[in-house]
C-alpha cells in the first residue's frame, strides 16, 4: 500500500508545495532542483506510491539510496518541494495524488502545479520573459490575487501527470494552483523556470531563490537536463504540458 515515509520531522504552518515532475521544458524539474540546491533543503520524506517506477536514486559523494520521487522541506519558509528523477505516467500521478491527499489535508498543504506551454521563441525575443498564467481550484484563487500572474488569455488543457494532479484536486475540492508558462518545446528551459521562481515562489514564500543564476548558467543547466529530456521524447502521455484549445466558429 502506498505511503509517505517521513524521515525528518518538521512543523509546518499551511505550507506551499512546489511540484517538480518532468514536463515540457522541464520547467517544474528545474524549479524543484534549483530550490533544493540553492536553499540546501533537507530530505523530508520518501514517496512510496503504487504506480511510481521501481527504482533507487543515489547522489554524488553519498553511499545511500532513496526513492526517485521524494519531498524536501524548508520549515522556516513553510516550503515543500516535490522532486522527481523519473517521468511519471498520468495513471501513476492519479495513484500518487490519492496516496498523499490525506497528508495534504492534514498539513494544510497548497500545491503549486507547473505546466509548460509549448511556445517557440525566436532570436528577437529570446531574452524576453515567457508569459506566465495562473489557474486555481478548491478556493486557492486568493493566492494568485496577490501576485502579478494574469488569468489565461485563451482556453486550454493541462495534460500528463500535472494535469492528472490538477484533475484530482478538482474532483476532491483540494486547494491547488496551476501555473502555465511558455516553454521551449524541445529543450530544457531555465528561462521559463526563472519566471516561475521570481513571479510566484519568491514573493509567496519570502525566500531568496537566487533565480539569476539560472540565467547565468543556462547552457550548463540545459546540458545537464538534456538526457532526461531525450528520455521523454516520444512519450507524450508521460509529459506534463499545457496546450491551447482552438475554437472554430
Amino acid at each position: 500500500m502506498g505511503h509517505i515515509d517521513v524521515v525528518s520531522e518538521r512543523e509546518f504552518d499551511d505550507p506551499v508545495l512546489v511540484e517538480g515532475l518532468p514536463g515540457v521544458g522541464l520547467v517544474g524539474k528545474i524549479v524543484a532542483d534549483h530550490l533544493v540546491g540553492t536553499l540546501d533543503m533537507e530530505l523530508y520524506a520518501t514517496v512510496h506510491c503504487d504506480g511510481l517506477p521501481a527504482a533507487a536514486a543515489y547522489a554524488a559523494d553519498e553511499r545511500g539510496v532513496t526513492t526517485p520521487v521524494r519531498l524536501y522541506a524548508d520549515a522556516d519558509a513553510d516550503l515543500l518541494v516535490l522532486q522527481s528523477d523519473v517521468p511519471v505516467s498520468p495513471d501513476a500521478a492519479e495513484e500518487f495524488a490519492g496516496c498523499i491527499e490525506g497528508w495534504f489535508r492534514e498539513e494544510s498543504v497548497t500545491p503549486l502545479y507547473i505546466a509548460g506551454l509549448r511556445a517557440d521563441r525566436d532570436d528577437d525575443d529570446a531574452e524576453a520573459s515567457p508569459t506566465l498564467r495562473g489557474v486555481a481550484v478548491g478556493g486557492a484563487d486568493g493566492i494568485l490575487d496577490g501576485l502579478d500572474v494574469p488569468e489565461p488569455e485563451s482556453a486550454g488543457l493541462v495534460t500528463g501527470p500535472t494535469g492528472a494532479l490538477l484533475a484530482h484536486a478538482l474532483e476532491t475540492d483540494l486547494p491547488a494552483v496551476g501555473l502555465v508558462v511558455d516553454s521551449d518545446p524541445q529543450f530544457p528551459d531555465p528561462v521559463a523556470a526563472r519566471v516561475v521562481l521570481e513571479s510566484v515562489v519568491e514573493p509567496l514564500t519570502g525566500v531568496d531563490v537566487d533565480a539569476e543564476t539560472l540565467k547565468t548558467h543556462a547552457d550548463r543547466i540545459r546540458r545537464a537536463k538534456q538526457q532526461l529530456a531525450a528520455q521523454m521524447q516520444g512519450g507524450e502521455e508521460n509529459i506534463s504540458q499545457a496546450q491551447q484549445l482552438r475554437m472554430y466558429q
